[in-house]
């Protein structure tokens, strides 16, 4: 296997993490008669341009099904961010009536719908029918295609090219990176402006997040990457914030790599941070499987330590993060016998591999656990609080990324 991006001969593991189910491949109960489709999940890095990335196996169009269960409105810490990013870049681009903002993978239109209720003309472009329908119910206009090279130059020729384009936690997702930033530019006016975002390779690291590693991210992207793939499509990062969300992300502005706006400070202080943190140097990436292996150690004896005690743990999030986790440390039913979930799309079917059901959150009250292990844990705050009642009968939250915690 080549890199993506350079196509540099591949020769180093970063991860390995067996393998697994698609993450988001929620299952019925007759899907539990039937064989499961398994892929290797195992990540590669770079020595070239230091692009981390998965080893080629799953298809996008077997990972992003017409059935997608995730959901981005069901969170309503995300939904925060995203109406005060729309006001922000609303004023900061003087963005109105005369306007395009488009958004690539614009889910169940948990952002757009914010440039609909101030007037701003947007399109969203999302290939998975179920959010694609959400989102046209909230009166988003809605292309249903994958994105990259060819849409982009079409939407251009219909004079459809963007003062904004939005990517929020999809530029890990296309499995052909170099296409899909090719499209960025043709879609983009002269002037306009490009705002991704995405977990960050550095946080990942540093946190031991190697949940947040499923086939459906096909990339995992640090800064100098990520300048180094808008330059060679003639764009370039001009700015770059550094986000508290999905455990530590940053968001990217750039352009044209003609255009006059001026490289901001924050491009070259970050570019300094990952080169001190050794994001090129091979050393950082062959320490971190034992370090993955040690918080899946330590999962496992917590939950087999609870079941000795006899007491009763339930999880709580039926996230993609919690199906690696699960998946990786072999847990089943014996030692979780189900998680709850906000998400309708997802309640009343069982993750994928471990095959525990997804209840409603109502079954916390109604079983009173012990324990309840938030899977997703950057929004572990936001359960804690919707969910403060379990601590009534004495119950204790936990997580175990970046290390087993009981709160």
């Amino acid at each position: 296997m080549n890199c993506r991006h350079c196509q540099s001969p591949l020769e180093h593991v970063f991860l390995d993490l067996g393998f697994a189910p698609p993450s988001n491949a929620y299952l019925t109960e007759s899907d539990l008669k039937a064989p499961e489709t398994y892929f290797p999940l195992k990540l590669f890095v770079c020595d070239d341009c230091w692009l981390v990335q998965t080893e080629d196996y799953a298809r996008a169009n077997e990972l992003f099904r017409p059935d997608y269960a995730y959901f981005s409105s069901i969170s309503h810490t995300w939904l925060a961010h995203a109406k005060a990013y729309a006001e922000m870049v609303s004023k900061r681009f003087d963005l109105g009536r005369n306007s395009l903002v488009i958004e690539v993978a614009s889910n169940d239109g948990y952002l757009l719908r914010n440039f609909v209720e101030t007037g701003i003309p947007c399109l969203g472009i999302e290939p998975t029918a179920s959010t694609a329908n959400a989102a046209e119910r909230l009166g988003i206009p809605v292309l249903r295609e994958f994105f990259g090279e060819a849409l982009a130059k079409r939407l251009a020729a219909e004079g459809k090219q963007a003062d904004l384009i939005a990517g929020n936690n999809v530029y890990a997702h296309v499995p052909d990176i170099n296409d899909f930033t090719i499209g960025l530019k043709a879609a983009l006016k002269p002037h306009g402006t490009i705002t991704l975002e995405f977990p960050h390779l550095m946080r990942l690291i540093e946190h031991v997040q190697f949940d947040t590693v499923y086939h459906e991210h096909f990339s995992y992207l640090s800064l100098q990457t990520v300048a180094r793939i808008f330059a060679r499509a003639g764009l370039r990062v001009w700015h770059v914030e550094e986000l508290s969300t999905h455990g530590g992300s940053i968001r990217i502005y750039g352009c044209h790599a003609e255009d006059q706006r001026a490289d901001e400070p924050s491009v070259a202080k970050l570019l300094e941070e990952e080169a001190r943190f050794g994001l090129q140097d091979l050393s950082t990436y062959g320490a971190f499987q034992a370090r993955a292996d040690h918080v899946k150690n330590g999962l496992l004896a917590f939950l087999l330590e609870q079941k000795q005690q006899g007491k009763k743990v339930a999880a709580y999030g039926a996230a993609a993060k919690g199906n690696t986790l699960l998946n990786y440390a072999g847990v089943k039913p014996d030692l979780l016998p189900y998680v709850c979930d906000a998400a309708p799309s997802k309640q009343g079917k069982f993750l994928p591999g471990s095959h525990i059901p997804i209840l409603q959150t109502d079954a916390l009250r109604q079983n009173r656990p012990d324990v309840v292990l938030v899977l997703p844990w950057n929004i572990v705050d936001e359960v804690t609080e919707q969910h403060a009642y379990v601590r009534e009968w004495g119950a204790a939250f936990a997580a175990a990324v970046p290390s087993m915690k009981v709160c």
